[in-house]
């Protein structure tokens, strides 16, 4: 690689927000000259996207990764920096998974330059065309089932390995949600509902993290699929796949099928399901798979609840609030699928029951 050519000299802007001082000096070193059209809708983490019109044609993204200032826990062990959203796009597209392709690496200044995809999502493109969403759909799941049958196979040493839902880590999203969506909201349990929180909080993440790990996105969901039509049909493409880790076979399906940004009935759900045990080669384990479905949904969707207030407490982007509501629903729904097999379960239940009353809407407000 040639030296890199100096920074350009802070603007206002810049100077007032050192990432476009990052972004454009990353554009400079890699030989791009371009209109900066600002910034892209983001999520709750703190990688930021900048879409940049390039003199030559075209466009490309440039996403920008803070490093973490020192002694600041990122949370529930996120990966920081661009070398890992770098090796697990790279593995995932030699097993034939679409992603964003990498065009210039600017560790430097904390930025990675990738493919414009658009701004088509699952979610705004189903806005558009709602028809598509069960094609659509079973394309998201065949690819989940596909990449996890490739990582079984494989012989490859990826940074994939070096995390996992542990029974650690487990435990702290749980109680993640105590410490937002109940604590800091003014829900404070009792001695004997506290102990009956723990009580279920133990034993989901005892379970969950004694079942065989696999590959796990994290975050599979209608936010982090790209469509893009080619030759006329949808197809789709992962993005946000940095934190990917080991975990169960079902995480990702509970993220993409009870959703906070989308609602799905029961019967499509199931049908995914099937879908997916079948591209797995486990049709005659699905009522395992199903139970492993609503015990990942109980643990995920309280951890959801939980960081969206986490999140709108500490940045003040309050958006994510309308989705507290409806991931607490989707939690006792399937809670009370699965309390009846265990006691501590059902405590949970009742404790759930009796904090929270009933939420009369489980689903997302309209537009989301």
């Amino acid at each position: 690689m040639n030296p890199a050519p100096p920074s350009p000299p802070p603007t206002e802007d810049c100077e007032q927000d050192p990432a476009l001082n990052r972004v454009r000096a990353a554009l400079v070193n890699a030989d791009m000259v371009g209109t900066l059209c600002g910034e892209m809708p983001g999520g709750m983490s703190p990688r930021r996207f900048f879409r940049v019109a390039l003199a030559s044609g075209g466009s490309v993204v440039v996403m920008y990764v803070p490093t973490p200032k020192q002694g600041v826990q990122t949370a529930a062990r996120q990966v920081v920096g661009t070398a890992s959203f770098v090796e697990v796009a790279r593995w995932l597209e030699r097993r034939g998974v679409r992603v964003p392709r990498v065009i210039f690496q600017a560790p430097e200044f904390d930025t990675l330059i990738v493919e414009d995809l658009g701004d088509d999502t699952l979610a705004e493109y189903l806005r558009r065309t709602p028809e598509a969403a069960p094609a659509l759909y079973r394309k998201a799941v065949s690819d989940l089932a596909r990449a996890q049958l490739e990582f079984e196979s494989a012989n490859e040493p990826c940074s994939i390995h070096e995390r996992a839902f542990d029974d650690a880590l487990l435990r702290w999203e749980f109680d993640h949600f105590k410490a937002w969506a109940l604590d800091a909201r003014g829900i404070a349990l009792s001695p004997g509902e506290q102990f009956a929180f723990s009580s279920a909080r133990d034993e989901l993440a005892r379970t969950i993290a004694g079942w065989p790990r696999g590959f796990v996105h994290r975050d599979y969901q209608s936010r982090n699929l790209m469509v893009q039509e080619k030759d006329g049909s949808p197809e789709l493409w992962w993005i946000d796949f940095q934190d990917a880790m080991l975990g169960p076979r079902t995480y990702d399906l509970v993220a993409l099928l009870m959703d906070s940004y989308r609602d799905f009935d029961e019967s499509f759900v199931s049908e995914r399901l099937a879908e997916y045990a079948s591209v797995r080669g486990l049709e005659a384990d699905l009522p395992q798979v199903a139970q492993e479905f609503d015990l990942i949904t109980v643990q995920r969707k309280l951890k959801d609840a939980g960081r969206f207030v986490f999140f709108a407490q500490t940045s003040g982007d309050l958006s994510f609030l309308k989705y507290v509501d409806p991931s607490i629903h989707r939690a006792r729904t399937a809670l009370r699928r699965v309390a009846r097999r265990s006691p501590a379960l059902a405590a949970l239940q009742e404790v759930l029951d009796a904090r929270l009353g009933t939420l009369s809407e489980g689903r997302p407000p309209a537009g989301s």
